[in-house]
């Protein structure tokens, strides 16, 4: 009999506060106090917000004001720059009188890592300074130290008070906003000594400063909180949300899944991370990071935020939290095994066809409603059901089907296919998985979403956006696309890519490439294009392609191999997080690294 888990066991743990959002099953907004930023505001009853960064050398006001004009063009809301010292912040006066005698409107955001007196520049020509809690302080990882007593620890607060409280001052004499925002591969030393690389070191990260900027009464504050992990960066996004909920903190949030690479895989990650918070109204501006030009961001950001806000309004779910998922870490719900689907099996791949793809195959085709000769029953039909021998059985349902009637006639060996057509499907689609879990039922369940999208970018969005929540939070046996406008090979690559994406099931190589900025140190779509060429056929790895070391190391961590650049023209590559070779050009790094994953048994012919 499988084991069911029950989040009473974490709400004695935290309190309340572990129900991050008060309504699982009803799409709002979650009311944050209103952050003016130059001439638009983030949070309160703002629209959701969009933005890109700029990969330009900041010092080049040309090339960036061009840019910035790009990003706005395409419907930019902001503008983020980098800012590695005092020169480029400084020329940030420059590129921003530029923009404004061009007309442009869009307020600008310095990107600051490792320099303080750079964000204090930076606050004076800018709207909003983007300040990192793991580098604002501490200059690099050292891992020297392992323990910190608690009067030291609280030493080290008070050296961020003294860095914190000069560029708070600025900010607020220059109507300049701040955003805190953490990514999961920079923790401080001392926040890793303490909790460790988890989602609640990265919140007590981002808490840090927030305390100080709350005590100070300085409350223009965006936070973010990211990772390339689409399951860690939902989590703790959560846990941040239930933790300022106990701390009586509502500032506005700041959404993005880092190095989610380009193409199919970019916004496929991006929707599934970004997607899953969206959907319970967590958010109030977002990134989508692709490792292309900036302005392409901002079409892919403003699909998601347009297709998860058309729920506003939407007939009311009446539905009871089961409380047996644990929105802070992953528990696969226990169901039992039926025909390879559910128990200790991954999440399979339904197609209505057969399709030819040159790696990928579906695990189950629907023909003339039938799956392997068995037929799928609907609630109509369920009394049929009893007259078909054991083994394994398919109805598709949807959650009014859901009665105490259809309970009883869902035995052990039975597949649900699980429907919607409700205006906010993935929360009525929830509330089946929390109706059965209050019973204690253990079917597997198929997910099942129908689309008349053409466009294969709009599939790839609207079915992240979708399907990520489910397999994110441990729900979900199978994914099962229905898009009869849309090649069955592309269906059939979303689907894989989804639960790839949602790290519940590996079927290609993948690659976590970060969005290039003014800090990356080579041409990255070219590179990640020479990478993908020579190495896609490698089933099951991992490769990091990133631009530079800043967040590179951290953001890869789990990567089985990392191409990072480490000065202008130069590489060092990485097996797992050692650094295996330093400062290799440029031309030869792409050929050095296949020669690395082959000395350890990696590579396989294509």
């Amino acid at each position: 009999m499988p084991i069911f888990y029950n989040l009473n066991f974490f709400i004695e743990v935290m309190g309340e506060s572990a129900k991050y959002i008060s309504d699982l099953f009803n799409y709002s907004r979650r009311r944050t106090i209103a952050v003016k930023v130059g001439n638009i505001e983030i949070g309160g009853d703002n629209p959701i917000r969009v933005q890109s960064m700029a990969n330009t050398d900041t010092n080049d006001t040309e090339a960036s004001v061009e840019q910035a004009l790009k990003i706005e063009k395409a419907g930019g809301e902001l503008v983020r720059f980098t800012a590695q010292g005092v020169k480029e912040a400084t020329n940030l006066e420059a590129i921003r009188s530029e923009l404004r005698k061009k007309g442009a409107k869009a307020p600008l955001v310095a990107d600051i890592h490792f320099n303080p007196k750079a964000a204090e520049v930076a606050a004076l020509y800018v709207e909003k300074v983007r300040i990192n809690p793991g580098n604002f302080v501490d200059r690099v990882h050292t891992l020297n130290r392992f323990e910190y007593t608690d009067e030291e620890y609280q030493l080290e607060i008070e050296k961020i008070r003294t860095k914190l409280l000069p560029l708070l001052a600025i900010c607020r004499e220059n109507h300049t906003a701040i955003r805190i925002g953490v990514n999961h591969g920079s923790l401080s030393d001392r926040i890793l000594s303490r909790y460790g690389d988890t989602p609640n070191g990265m919140v007590e990260s981002c808490l840090e400063f927030l305390r100080i900027c709350k005590e100070e009464q300085f409350l223009n504050v965006v936070i973010s909180i990211k990772a390339s992990n689409t399951v860690i960066m939902v989590q703790t996004v959560r846990l941040l949300v239930a933790r300022m909920n106990e701390e009586k903190m509502n500032f506005p949030l700041h959404l993005g899944v880092t190095e989610a690479g380009d193409g199919e895989d970019g916004r496929v990650k991006s929707a599934l991370g970004i997607g899953a918070l969206l959907a319970d109204g967590l958010g109030d501006t977002i990134r989508v990071s692709l490792s292309e030009a900036p302005e392409c961001e901002i079409p892919v950001a403003r699909k998601l935020v347009d297709y998860v806000s058309s729920r506003i309004g939407h007939e009311l779910i009446v539905a009871k939290d089961s409380g047996c998922v644990n929105p802070f870490v992953y528990q696969k719900r226990a169901t039992c095994a039926v025909n390879g689907i559910g128990g200790n099996n991954v999440p399979v791949v339904f197609m209505s066809q057969e399709c030819e793809h040159s790696v990928l195959s579906p695990d189950f085709v629907v023909s003339n409603g039938e799956i392997k000769g068995r037929k799928i029953y609907s609630v109509t039909t369920l009394d049929k059901l009893k007259d078909v021998e054991d083994g394994h059985k398919y109805v598709e349902l949807t959650f009014s089907d859901l009665t105490d009637e259809v309970v009883q006639q869902l035995s052990d060996d039975v597949v649900v296919i699980l429907s919607t057509s409700h205006k906010n499907g993935i929360a009525e689609q929830r509330a089946f998985f929390h109706a059965l879990m209050e019973r204690k039922m253990s079917n597997p369940i198929i997910i099942k979403r129908t689309y008349q999208d053409s466009d294969i970018e709009d599939l790839q969005i609207k079915a992240g956006a979708d399907f990520g929540q489910f397999f994110i939070d441990g729900l979900g046996d199978g994914i099962w696309i229905e898009a009869p406008n849309v090649q069955p090979s592309q269906l059939l690559s979303l689907s894989f890519g989804i639960l790839q994406g949602a790290r519940v099931r590996m079927s290609k190589t993948e690659y976590i490439s970060c969005p290039s900025c003014g800090r990356t140190l080579f041409d990255l779509q070219s590179t990640i294009a020479r990478i993908k060429e020579k190495t896609s056929h490698l089933k099951n790895l991992k490769i990091g392609i990133m631009g530079c070391i800043v967040n590179g190391p951290g953001e890869m961590a789990d990567a089985d191999y990392g191409y990072v650049g480490s000065a202008k023209g130069m590489v060092n590559l990485y097996k797992g997080q050692t650094c295996i070779e330093k400062l290799i050009p440029e031309d030869q790094a792409v050929d050095k690294l296949i020669e690395l994953i082959k000395a350890n048994g990696d590579w396989i012919d294509g």
